[in-house]
């Protein structure tokens, strides 16, 4: 049960559009090692410009497979695993 709503959280009406940009993230952040960084040291901060949830932001922010892979409905490939999230879930510093 939710007690309270916190001022500026939004929750999407389009999973669809929510997965892309999620999606998105990850790749750039396998692709992109400044992003990745950036990613590792101030994920909120890094992800502000897509168009995710808190709870998304939490998740990538952790690392959070287990979360993630049934919220997109599929296995993320392993590349994304291996390069983006094993490091953030490590807290590993670039």
């Amino acid at each position: 049960m939710r007690l309270f709503k916190a001022k500026g959280l939004k929750r999407r009406k389009d999973k669809k559009m929510s997965k892309e940009a999620l999606l998105a993230a990850l790749e750039r952040a396998a692709d992109d090692s400044s992003f990745l960084r950036r990613l590792v040291e101030d994920g909120s901060m890094a992800l502000e410009d897509y168009d995710l949830t808190w709870e998304e932001k939490a998740a990538v922010c952790s690392g959070d497979v287990q979360w993630l892979e049934p919220y997109i409905g599929q296995k993320l490939d392993e590349r994304l695993v291996k390069r983006v999230l094993i490091p953030m879930l490590s807290g590993e510093r670039w």
